[in-house]
């Protein structure tokens, strides 16, 4: 049956995002178009590509994670005044090129370089312009920036989606008039773009189907705010969260899998293999039981 598939962010946790993609699988459920933020854009845009959830899962798996932490080479000394300068001039500990090489490998695997490459609107991918504070959906919002969206590569959109303010180094792009716009990660603005299937002004295609890693809400607790590096967790975790719980309505929740999450970090790259398999198996349990219930 085909449906659409929207996929929340979520970083390293989007290990369980794989897990629901098996199980949906093996029900049947092909994705004609996806879309997705953050973690969520590499899983997005894998399938898009043709890859199943088993292949997916093998690269993870496969892919050596710590490499990807491409550090600037006078960031590597154990001095944190020094690291720290870093993420003053370059906005993030580490580069993102390194995530954004593997990625356009995975998909020029499959012949897949540009949109242009794709069928047409098959692949959404949510950025954060902090530059004109703006959400921007790519491919299509490109043309406002005097780009074409055609010959704009795939894995530098998901590189920018993925990019966690202070983690990874933001993408700067010049729009056609020379002047430079900065974009981080979509989960500033939109970690779960379930809006872009799924409107309420708009007749669906199909059925959409939404998978959202969630926190453990009956144990989270309120912010801390006692300083200023607190405040600013709070608030960035304020506006990730506030957009998408505002859209979310008794109706959309039906259509939607949430998979709880507990014990593990989005920046905690160095997972272990039973940390990893965990996750994979919470994608599945969460998928499995949702799909008893889920009439479409």
């Amino acid at each position: 049956m085909l449906i659409d598939g929207v996929f929340s962010g979520g970083g390293i946790k989007g290990f369980a995002l794989v897990g629901a993609l098996q199980v949906l699988e093996e029900r049947g459920f092909t994705f004609c178009r996806t879309a997705g933020t953050s973690a969520g854009s590499i899983i997005a845009a894998f399938i898009t590509v043709g890859y199943n959830g088993r292949e997916i899962n093998d690269m993870l798996n496969d892919m050596d994670v710590i490499q990807l932490l491409d550090a600037r080479r006078r960031n590597r000394f154990p001095i944190p005044f020094a690291k720290w300068l870093m993420v003053y001039w370059k906005l993030g500990l580490y580069k993102g090129d390194a995530l954004e090489k593997w990625i356009a490998e995975k998909l020029a695997a499959r012949g897949v370089v540009r949109f242009s490459d794709l069928p047409f609107q098959s692949l959404r991918i949510i950025v954060s312009d902090i530059s004109n504070g703006r959400l921007v959906v790519l491919p299509d919002d490109l043309v406002k920036y005097g780009i074409d969206p055609g010959s704009f590569p795939v894995a530098k959109a998901v590189r920018m989606s993925c990019s966690i303010p202070y983690f990874f180094e933001p993408v700067k792009l010049l729009d056609k008039g020379r002047h430079s716009h900065v974009f981080v990660d979509g989960g500033v603005l939109s970690n779960f773009p379930m809006w872009l299937f799924d409107s309420e002004h708009v007749k669906k295609r199909r059925p959409v189907l939404g998978m959202k890693l969630s926190g453990d809400k009956e144990r989270e607790k309120p912010h801390e705010v006692d300083n200023a590096l607190e405040m600013f967790s709070a608030l960035f975790k304020t506006m990730k969260d506030a957009h998408d719980s505002r859209y979310i309505s008794r109706k959309h929740v039906n259509n939607i899998i949430f998979i709880p999450m507990k014990g593990v970090s989005a920046t905690e790259f160095e997972l272990t293999e039973e940390n990893k398999a965990m996750l994979v198996n919470q994608g599945k349990q969460s998928a499995e039981k949702f799909l008893k219930k889920w009439t479409y």
